[in-house]
């Protein structure tokens, strides 16, 4: 489909490349893979600058790159799927499918030598407040946070399985009343867990089998099998704008096999190809060439805001995303339930997320529009490039 067939300017589409071109150019990023699709095709694909500079190695369509918490939205799927068999509801405890987690307590604050000072929950934190960030978890990783120490005692992501994991996580107290605030969090790497027993298989199993195989997504997965490590883009850190440098993943092993613990928050790996095909089922409302791999009433839930604006309000912060009234949070992704009211240059019901190594996707459904964005680089100082090619998409759209 040429860029005017599909409603966009391919002087607006070429400006939307430049500005991902001047972030290489600037020495800023490696080089870069994108792609936009709109009514179901495929409108560009773009390959910029390189894999890395020394030794210098293309980057090619068919790059493996470590999407981190892009795999957020995809366990977000998979739990639709099993709404869709009644294995969960909303309202449920997150203590019916997890046991270990009945007996939580709530951190009210902390005493001498950072104990914390403990309190009962108001009410059993739910499903919904789980696959929302508002159930009180936290992540453990600020070292501001008093919570850290805690998390850093039980080490909960070096778990040898998801059993083991929330055992870990059991032992730790939640950070608020739940459904009281909001809090990045590793409540999707728990969603993992109750994937596994809800469906009695593993998490790489069930997305292999229930996801990938469905939209023919070869690439993506949980590790990398020796035959496809040279298509995986190398990994960059700067501490500013003009040095970057590979490293090893830190946050976890680059494993050639499925791992033992696959987390449900992070971990897999893709291509732009596939996880454009995982944002086209989104944008066809759950199906794929004819076949229903998820009804359109669960997957609706997932991409509507489940936040209430009082919470919006007060405003809260992940990354590149900013929540805020108008852009709120439905299951495992962000959405612009009110784009005027956020300021946002897209479609209402946009729904989105990102990635540590700074890929990035979003699904406009009233433009039936998707956009796909893949680098790596692991860095604070990473350019906010979900904002700058939302933003020049917008100006490409000729019928909008």
């Amino acid at each position: 489909m040429t860029p005017e067939d599909a409603g966009l300017s391919p002087a607006g589409l070429d400006r939307v490349d430049a500005a991902v071109q001047r972030q290489v150019d600037n020495g800023v990023i490696a080089g870069a893979v994108t792609l936009v699709a709109r009514h179901g095709e495929v409108v560009r694909t773009t390959v910029l600058g390189r894999d890395r500079r020394f030794p210098r190695k293309p980057l090619r369509t068919d790059t493996i790159f470590r999407i981190f918490s892009m795999t957020k939205p995809v366990t977000g799927l998979a739990m639709s799927i099993l709404a869709d068999r009644g294995l969960w509801k909303p309202a449920d405890a997150i203590a019916e499918h997890l046991p270990e987690l009945e007996n939580l307590r709530v951190a009210t604050g902390f005493a001498d030598r950072g104990r914390p000072v403990l309190a009962d929950p108001v009410h059993p934190p739910t499903m919904l407040e789980l696959l929302t960030h508002t159930a009180g978890f936290a992540y453990g990783w600020d070292k501001a946070d008093p919570m850290t120490r805690l998390y850093r005692a039980e080490r909960p992501f070096r778990a040898t399985s998801l059993d083991d994991f929330v055992a870990r996580v059991s032992r730790l107290p939640l950070a608020y009343q739940p459904g009281t605030s909001w809090r990045y969090s590793l409540s999707m790497d728990l969603q993992g867990a109750i994937i596994e027993r809800l469906s009695g298989q593993s998490l790489p199993d069930f997305f292999r089998e229930h996801i990938f195989e469905p939209l023919g997504m070869t690439d993506t997965a949980f590790h990398t099998p020796p035959e496809k490590r040279r298509r995986r883009a190398a990994l960059h850190f700067t501490g500013g704008p003009v040095r970057l440098l590979p490293i090893r993943n830190p946050l976890y092993r680059d494993s050639a096999t499925p791992p033992a613990a696959a987390m449900g928050g992070m971990g897999l790996v893709s291509t732009i190809g596939d996880y454009a095909k995982f944002a086209q089922l989104l944008l066809n409302r759950g199906e794929w060439h004819g076949r229903r791999i998820v009804s359109e009433e669960a997957l609706a839930a997932q991409m509507s805001n489940q936040l209430p604006e009082s919470l919006l309000e007060r405003g809260f912060h992940a990354g590149h995303m900013d929540l805020r009234p108008g852009f709120g949070y439905g299951y495992d992704g962000a959405v612009f339930h009110d784009p005027a009211l956020a300021g946002a240059p897209v479609g209402r019901g946009t729904y989105q997320w990102d990635g540590a190594a700074g890929t990035w996707f979003w699904v406009d459904p009233e433009h039936d529009l998707l956009y796909v964005g893949m680098i790596q680089l692991l860095s604070y100082a990473a350019p906010p490039l979900q904002k700058i090619t939302q933003a020049l998409i917008a100006e490409a759209l000729l019928d909008r």
